[in-house]
């Protein structure tokens, strides 16, 4: 059950997540609001890459990131700092690839969710993940996290 559980908890959020885009408009979701160095696209393809390293990349598996996604959307980077060179994905293109990424994970990594990584991870925060279990785990608090930096922009950028 426990296994079972964790995925569950991933597709609530990620529902959330999905559920935080409606209403945002393609020029909503590149406003900055002020005090603040990202958009609502960038936190929905930071979520989106984050959860891809953790799960593939860690297990030395494929990843499916987009051409130009990790230029825009990891750890430090800026839509203020954005190359002119790549093509930043449309919100229908980010919604399809949220949408679609937990039953890859869950077909990738669901039936060994306590293998050892060959290369354990330590967060910014301090953190040590060590098996797909503990990286899905965090995912929950990384995803909630920029989920209420979606909101907090759609309440900030609305009025």
């Amino acid at each position: 059950m426990g296994d079972l559980y964790l995925f569950d908890q991933a597709e609530f959020v990620r529902k959330q997540t999905l559920k935080a885009m409606e209403g945002v408009t393609e020029e909503m979701a590149d406003k900055i609001p002020d005090g603040f160095r990202n958009s609502i696209r960038w936190n929905l393809g930071h979520v989106y890459v984050v959860l891809e390293r953790y799960i593939f990349k860690y297990l030395e598996l494929p990843l499916h990131v987009p051409e130009g996604f990790q230029e825009l959307f990891e750890f430090g980077t800026s839509p203020l700092g954005w190359p002119d060179s790549v093509r930043v994905p449309t919100l229908p293109e980010l919604e399809a690839l949220l949408a679609g990424q937990l039953a890859r994970v869950r077909e990738a990594v669901g039936h060994r969710l306590r293998d050892e990584v060959p290369q354990p991870y330590t967060t910014s925060l301090g953190m040590r993940l060590s098996t797909p279990e503990e990286f899905l785990s965090f995912n929950l608090y990384h995803e909630g996290m920029h989920l209420g930096a979606v909101k907090l922009y759609k309440k900030l950028l609305s009025c």
